[in-house]
């Protein structure tokens, strides 16, 4: 049985990513355009069609604005109650299939199992995912703003991790677009990762099972992927974990599909 798994886009600007098993086609977040999205999966061999269905994290745009285009499709959604409330009001003409779950529970879509656990993140009721494939655990730790232990021990048993390493704290503190207001926000417990913490982070998690690391939701003006690689790659070294293959995940173009 072959699991494909394949980052559509991860960036401040959109997050999508696709999962197949034998018997399951999934979306995990819908965060650039649904043109986007089919051009994507059709670089794959892929359409919006087969999916059996979307996990969303929160209902931040980079996360959820794919979702009006997809919605004819009656693809069913997964979320827990508030972010299909927020979900509704920012497509109000729109029609979804939603599947609510309790933020904390677990679920099936299909033969593939799904834990959900609470972030911190400025959203209503932002989670995580681990998700259970035949051959492998694929752990999303994408926009929090710190590593509480409920969130390192749900993601604990990955093989594959995404880990978010939104920006360089010295390039963000220097940007002129952003007021400082906005860059209090980002370095705040609920804002976003930086790319110390997320080494710091990575030491904390590592075992012998995980493999693979994408860093994912890099900032395009507060990040360059080599920083966030030298140190990742930093904090993993210190733990002695050379076995990890570190990746940085981009918004313009899909990751090379991971078959597991």
């Amino acid at each position: 049985m072959s699991v494909q798994f394949t980052i559509l886009a991860s960036g401040s600007s959109g997050n999508c990513a696709y999962l197949e098993t034998d018997d399951v086609r999934v979306l995990i977040d819908a965060g650039v355009s649904g043109r986007q999205i089919r051009q994507r999966l059709l670089s794959i061999g892929r359409t919006p069609e087969i999916l059996d269905g979307i996990l969303i994290t929160h209902e931040h745009s980079d996360h959820t604005q794919g979702l009006n285009g997809l919605a004819k499709l009656n693809i069913p959604l997964f979320c827990n109650r508030l972010t299909k409330e927020a979900i509704q009001l920012q497509c109000p003409k729109a029609t979804f299939d939603f599947r609510l779950f309790g933020t904390g529970a677990s679920f099936e879509v299909g033969h593939l199992g799904v834990d959900t656990f609470s972030i911190p993140h400025d959203a209503y009721d932002p989670v995580g995912f681990l998700l259970h494939t035949p051959q492998a655990r694929i752990g999303f730790l994408t926009d929090l703003g710190h590593t509480t232990k409920l969130v390192l021990e749900r993601v604990r048993e990955a093989n594959i991790l995404l880990l978010e390493t939104n920006h360089d704290l010295k390039l963000l503190q220097e940007d002129t677009k952003r007021p400082w207001p906005t860059k209090q926000r980002i370095m705040s417990r609920h804002g976003h990762l930086s790319n110390d913490a997320a080494a710091q982070a990575a030491q904390e998690l590592v075992t012998a099972d995980l493999h693979h690391m994408f860093l994912a939701h890099l900032s395009s003006d507060c990040n360059r992927p080599e920083l966030a690689e030298q140190t990742v790659l930093g904090g993993l070294a210190k733990a002695g974990a050379t076995h990890v293959r570190v990746q940085t995940a981009l918004p313009h173009a899909p990751s090379a599909t991971l078959t597991l």
